[in-house]
């Protein structure tokens, strides 16, 4: 599934491409997505001129002057931009053509992605309940060790709620935990400051560097151009089950935490 480093890299890569760029039309290939693709946008997109780009937690969002088109790649899903005169694929299931002769196709074998459309005086409830983007002054230890407060749940299911950091998938909240030295298993609420000090440097750590190095490729991701992400090559822990530990050599453990693999060394996390 793309996590934030591919979103964000997704981001960067179409901002050049798009912005300023008027839309000449809409089409909506398979309508049956996550949630159904708004018929209405293939009016409501028509002749408008995309302002800007940007990402909340997962979602792209595309600016218009009326509204955003929200987009989430969901399990397998990408955008890219090329020629319109370019073939459909298989799995294409949405396009804008631009006035310059170039396309935007929403491309998922899988289905499990959405595109949507928010008003400029509304939001979608899905971006309401949202917590802070990791990589913003909004995100600190003390945010994290203040909503830690109480819970009951593993640290790695915490840190993965959305409603307290977004963005944290399943690879990125391995390898952070991995970085700060805590154990997956460690109950959230019973975490010292001092640990969530470092785990917060740690999350920004890995999701910087993972969007420096285009993100993550397993299965089906790749970035606007096709070109794939490098940060599997320096993953830790994450698919590294029984291989030597980095720092003491030790084996890689695989543990399921709320129906998600987790990767984390022993003797290394506690």
């Amino acid at each position: 599934m793309p996590e934030l480093p591919e979103v964000e890299t997704t981001k960067r890569g179409l901002k050049p491409l798009i912005v300023n760029r008027r839309v000449l039309s809409a089409h909506i290939y398979k309508k049956k997505l996550r949630w159904e693709i708004p018929s209405h946008l293939i009016e409501t997109l028509k002749k408008k001129t995309i302002n800007n780009i940007s990402r909340r937690a997962k979602y792209l969002l595309i600016e218009l002057s009326d509204g955003q088109l929200v987009i989430h790649l969901g399990m397998s899903g990408s955008m890219s931009v090329g020629p319109s005169k370019e073939p459909l694929k298989k799995h294409h299931h949405f396009e804008l053509k631009l006035d310059n002769l170039t396309s935007i196709r929403f491309h998922d074998p899988r289905r499990f992605g959405s595109i949507l459309w928010q008003d400029n005086d509304s939001q979608l409830k899905l971006l309401s309940d949202l917590g802070p983007e990791p990589l913003s002054y909004d995100f600190n230890n003390e945010v994290l060790y203040n909503a830690s407060i109480g819970k009951s749940k593993n640290i790695k299911t915490f840190i993965m709620d959305s409603k307290v950091v977004v963005g944290v998938g399943n690879i990125y909240a391995s390898e952070s935990l991995f970085l700060a030295g805590i154990s997956p298993k460690r109950v959230s609420g019973k975490t010292s400051k001092n640990r969530y000090q470092t785990l917060t440097h740690s999350i920004k750590k890995i999701l910087t560097d993972a969007i420096n190095n285009g993100g993550t490729t397993l299965n089906d991701f790749s970035n606007v151009d096709g070109s794939p992400g490098y940060f599997s090559q320096v993953l830790c822990v994450y698919d590294r089950e029984d291989m030597p530990c980095i720092r003491c050599n030790g084996k890689i453990k695989r543990i399921v935490q709320n129906q998600r693999a987790t990767y984390y060394c022993p003797k290394c996390q506690n």
